[in-house]
């Protein structure tokens, strides 16, 4: 029985999938679906023993649920290659997905520890999946306040109830039935720089221009004004200041990347329109 598999989708993350896979709960299965990486990821990834699939590049929704599509396991584990799990969450991992492999000998049976191990297993059965907290960091520090801060993501879920949305960004997992929690937490090498930050806004804002044209009129004004709440609320109302200067770019990343989007669609939106004329 394959207990819990791991999912994880690259692209040229030889600098930080290693520690990630090191940091692993124990698992029976490693699937890596990789979109192109010409760094030397796919070459770690097997030394961990993983099951690699090469693709192209169709979105973060439809590329894990493709991984989760080859995983084999009675429940599913999704990671990033930039996170990682301290030893509390990798216990936590091990301990829920532990349930639902009985193993043990007749005459462990005959004196009844199975009856015991099983009865666990019920007052677990109605929960389907599981959060947990994760800590970001920007630029080599991990952020407590701001929109970063109270960050918890659903990852583990068995996997006949779960599916990740097809959005091509900000995607999440889809679960039917409860959904528990565990302690421990994921540490999230999201930002490296403020390049970086700039990077990833654009690309992020350039994946997101097809759901922010459907949702109707977008003007250039809608991304100033968003811009300007969105960085209000992250440094302001949620405390952002407190994580001092990176605190300070963190809002102001995440407010350039929130004009982005409004301003990347409004402009295709122009562009479709003058199209049809």
């Amino acid at each position: 029985m394959i207990r819990l598999s791991v999912i994880i989708i690259t692209l040229n993350e030889a600098g930080l999938i290693e520690q990630c896979l090191r940091s692993l709960p124990d698992y029976d299965e490693l699937i890596v679906v990789d979109s192109g990486s010409t760094d030397g990821t796919q070459a770690i990834c097997k030394r961990f023993g993983a099951k690699l699939l090469q693709t192209d590049w169709p979105g973060f929704g439809p590329q894990k649920n493709r991984a989760l599509d080859l995983a084999q396991g009675h429940w599913v584990l999704s990671v990033d290659a930039d996170e990682q799990f301290d030893a509390s969450l990798r216990a936590e991992i091990s301990r829920v997905t532990g349930l639902d492999k009985h193993e043990g000998s007749d005459s462990d049976k005959a004196t009844g520890n199975i009856r015991e191990d099983m009865g666990q297993v019920q007052a677990h059965a109605i929960v389907n999946a599981y959060r947990f907290r994760r800590r970001s960091s920007f630029a080599g520090q991990y952020m407590r306040f701001g929109d970063w801060r109270s960050d918890k993501v659903l990852r583990l879920f068995r996997r006949d109830c779960g599916r990740f949305s097809e959005l091509a960004v900000h995607e999440s997992v889809q679960v039917r039935g409860p959904v528990g929690e565990l302690s421990g937490l994921m540490l999230h090498q999201s930002i490296q720089d403020w390049a970086d930050a700039m990077s990833k806004a654009r690309l992020y804002a350039e994946l997101s221009v097809a759901r922010m044209r459907s949702r109707g009129s977008v003007g250039p004004m809608h991304g100033v004004l968003h811009a300007i709440w969105t960085f209000t609320r992250g440094f302001v109302f949620r405390l952002g200041f407190l994580d001092g200067y990176n605190g300070l770019r963190l809002a102001l990343a995440n407010a350039w990347g929130t004009y982005l989007r409004y301003s990347l669609a409004a402009e295709a939106i122009s562009t479709q329109s003058t199209l049809e004329k």
